[in-house]
């Protein structure tokens, strides 16, 4: 059984900080589950552009509000505590924040723990991993 506290983990290697966001991964590849499970807070007052080429993702909104514009049609989709979104087909998009957004995802293929968002915001395959 593995068993972890969102409280300590922010305070660990799996806490991860970019400009626009910040996600604590709690659940990593070298757990063995197949996916990976993160606590991940978007600022408020920015867009981020997000295209996960390599990994599927599900995210649910835990707090606050927001939209998500699906870049290939143009549709915008309000975010607010309840929803969840699915990028099922790779979807690139854009992730909109009004007020700070927690949301928890989960990814698969897992991640290392230490990917960010690339240039065309991609995250890599394989990146390093989290130790602790």
């Amino acid at each position: 059984m593995i068993v972890r506290n969102l409280q300590d983990a922010n305070k660990s290697q799996r806490r991860i900080v970019s400009d626009n966001w910040e996600s604590t991964r709690l659940l990593l590849k070298n757990d063995n589950m197949g996916f990976s499970f993160h606590i991940t807070t978007i600022y408020a007052g920015t867009e981020t552009p997000i295209h996960y080429q390599n990994h599927l993702e599900s995210v649910y909104c835990i707090s606050g509000e927001g939209e998500v514009e699906t870049c290939d049609d143009g549709k915008v989709y309000p975010i607010k505590p309840g929803t969840i979104y699915i990028l099922d087909k790779h979807d690139k998009h854009l992730l909109r924040a009004k007020s700070d957004i927690q949301f928890a995802c989960v990814f698969n293929p897992a991640l290392n723990g230490k990917e960010t968002h690339d240039a065309d915001g991609v995250y890599p395959l394989e990146a390093e991993e989290v130790t602790a």
